[in-house]
């Protein structure tokens, strides 16, 4: 069976917040492949990159001298931080307060972590900040903003989440999981540089272009990694922050070979392409007479039908729903004009 497969094309795949890794990214993942980060005191050199990929992201994020590692993707990221809020607060029934549009990995977090989680309405797709400040009392642990929706591609206010997370003695975590390598481009007031920020989810091997896996949990305070700190007394180094333990190299060279390559040139070319590509699609659907979000990042989401839908998926396009329904399209650096005129033509044909 190995001998006869291959691995899925992007070249009809609409709906993924993965991409085709830049050629320095791969080059890098296949030299680092059999590194370990999680044992530094061995992996000295990989090691060494992971400082480096931490702080490029700090660069990215605003934050001027930064802690955290390179994950395995914006779950790890997002539990471990959940981790960090509850094991720094003083009570025995924690909770976590976020919009409802929060990531899924929030409920594996809570359920893992045993910690309530408690989830706001959005209003015009973005968080309901009064209701927000209902759901937080002197349990509530941690406030989650999100910079760059799953579902819609948009950016809740987070100086304000910021403010009613500290006002409550919380901390405040920022999942930038896909947006964070669009928003530096923008105008959103979304990073550490923008508000008290404590932790913020990144990942590379999304709109970074490394390789999987790479994501990236970073923090204002290295204290706070702390919170997540166990001993290791059979290996070279004596403690460790990460979920997981053994992990490959291939992702941290990866994300500091894009990173390197990209940043941030590369990667304004790519939100300028994208953002292009995403209005050109959705001005073509609402000629065709379909509802469209208004386009916040390179993200978009239109009412077709379901039935439609499944045919476009019948005809090899990899497209997705929201949780309301509506056909989903990430606009990603392997999505390109002439991918979606192709996609155009099918609906058409349909």
């Amino acid at each position: 069976m190995l001998q006869r497969a291959e691995p899925q094309e992007f070249d009809r795949i609409l709906s993924s917040m993965c991409t085709v890794p830049h050629p320095a990214a791969r080059d890098a993942a296949e030299r680092f492949l059999a590194t370990n980060p999680g044992d530094p005191g061995t992996y000295e050199t990989v090691s060494g990159l992971e400082t480096e990929a931490v702080d490029y992201l700090g660069e990215v994020t605003g934050l001027d001298d930064p802690s955290g590692y390179v994950a395995s993707g914006g779950t790890e990221a997002n539990v471990q931080a959940v981790r960090i809020a509850r094991n720094r607060a003083d009570t025995d029934d924690p909770n976590v307060v976020a919009p409802v549009h929060a990531h899924f990995s929030f409920t594996k977090a809570a359920d893992v972590l045993d910690v309530e989680l408690r989830t706001a309405p959005a209003e015009d797709y973005r968080v309901n900040l009064a209701a927000m400040a209902e759901l937080i009392d002197e349990d509530t642990v941690c406030v989650v903003g999100v910079a760059g929706s799953t579902e819609y591609g948009y950016v809740d206010a987070i100086p304000t989440i910021a403010e009613l997370a500290h006002d409550a003695d919380a901390l405040c975590h920022v999942d930038a999981a896909w947006g964070g390598f669009y928003l530096p481009f923008t105008d959103h007031d979304w990073h550490f540089g923008h508000a008290d920020v404590d932790t913020m989810t990144i990942d590379p091997h999304k709109v970074g272009q490394a390789a999987v896996p790479a994501g990236g949990l970073l923090a204002r305070d290295e204290a706070l990694l702390d919170e997540l700190a166990v001993e290791t007394p059979y290996l070279e180094s004596t403690s460790q922050l990460t979920l997981t333990g053994t992990r490959s190299g291939a992702g941290v060279a990866s994300a500091v070979a894009a990173m390197e390559s990209l940043w941030p040139v590369g990667y304004r070319e790519q939100y300028e392409r994208s953002m292009e590509n995403a209005r050109w699609l959705a001005d073509q659907l609402r000629a065709r007479g379909h509802d469209v979000v208004d386009v916040e990042l390179p993200l978009v989401a239109a009412d077709l039908s379901v039935p439609m839908t499944d045919e476009l998926r019948e005809r090899g396009w990899r497209v997705s729903k929201t949780g309301a329904g509506e056909m989903r399209v990430v606009c990603m650096p392997h999505v390109t004009r002439s991918m979606l005129r192709s996609f155009v033509a099918d609906l058409d044909w349909y």
